[in-house]
């Protein structure tokens, strides 16, 4: 069977929280053998936390840019105490999490209107260079929020860039073509889910086939972003009908619209983005004995 790495999956999410067991073993039957979880305020750090050990998957620590607003300064320093320790890095006799494989998600939203007044724009772009900072120094990978920001994004990432560069992944990237090779000249992957299975879609579809196939990895962003044979109109939802869940069984189904776009085997790009999963976020390979 092919197995297939979902690089962004929000298991804590209430929409999932009733039957997550049944959505990891569906996710598991389907060939997604490994999901990671990134986290998106200091609130649910330890649920990521237990559902990684409960389900052999990873996670990532960090506040997501949707979150800022309800966000404190004291946040921050729990995030940097939280890594420390989880790392081995702050208390002597903590044993170092191989589960923790990045910072995140953090990032920018220049899209949610109560995000896009001046005031909170200052505000994300201050706890996101924040986080970098952590990021770099921990040394960790960083999964990207990029929504409309893109060029915010990448400023920050070339003015705190640390010795070494940058690794991490542009989680659900839609940007430009010139964008995205900026992102993956910084040492990011690309992640593509469930949009580009839409074709109205049809800049991200351009990416998808046209950029190089080791900057690209799979991910769901479950329980959202659902592929067109999940997503419900919102005429529909009008009249009762529920927007489609998304889960990682979905992975397969999605992965495989971008294999036929860009005209290669499925089992190919599975090898690929599996790599590069692993280039991204290099303390996969201790987890997956790669």
């Amino acid at each position: 069977m092919t197995i297939w790495i979902d690089t962004h999956c929000h298991l804590d999410a209430p929409e999932l929280a009733q039957d997550v067991a049944d959505v990891a073993a569906r996710a598991l039957a389907a060939g997604v053998g490994h999901c990671v979880l990134p986290a998106v305020n200091v609130g649910n750090f330890g649920v990521v936390r237990g559902l990684a050990e409960q389900f052999d998957y990873s996670y990532a620590l960090g506040i997501h840019p949707g979150c800022v607003p309800q966000a404190h300064e004291f946040d921050l320093k729990t995030l940097d105490e939280t890594l420390g320790e989880t790392l081995g890095e702050r208390l002597a006799l903590c044993q170092p999490d191989p589960r923790l494989v990045a910072l995140g998600e953090i990032g920018l939203d220049f899209f949610v209107p109560e995000l896009m007044t001046l005031a909170m724009r200052e505000r994300q772009e201050y706890f996101y260079r924040e986080q970098l900072k952590l990021a770099k120094k921990y040394r960790l990978p960083v999964i990207l929020h990029v929504r409309r920001s893109a060029d915010r994004l990448l400023k920050h990432l070339r003015e705190l860039a640390p010795p070494g560069g940058w690794y991490g992944i542009a989680h659900a990237f839609n940007g430009s073509q010139q964008q995205a090779q900026e992102f993956i000249k910084l040492g990011f992957k690309l992640g593509f889910g469930g949009a580009v299975t839409f074709e109205t879609a049809l800049q991200l579809r351009r990416l998808a086939t046209q950029l190089p196939l080791d900057a690209l990895v799979m991910e769901t962003d479950s329980p959202d972003i659902p592929p067109h044979w999940l997503y419900t109109t919102a005429s529909d939802r009008a009249f009762g009908q529920p927007q489609g869940r998304n889960e990682p069984a979905e992975l397969p189904r999605i992965a495989q619209h971008v294999a036929d776009l860009r005209g290669i085997a499925v089992q190919v790009l599975a090898s690929a983005t599996t790599a590069n999963a692993l280039q991204a976020l290099p303390k996969l390979r201790g987890l997956l004995n790669c």
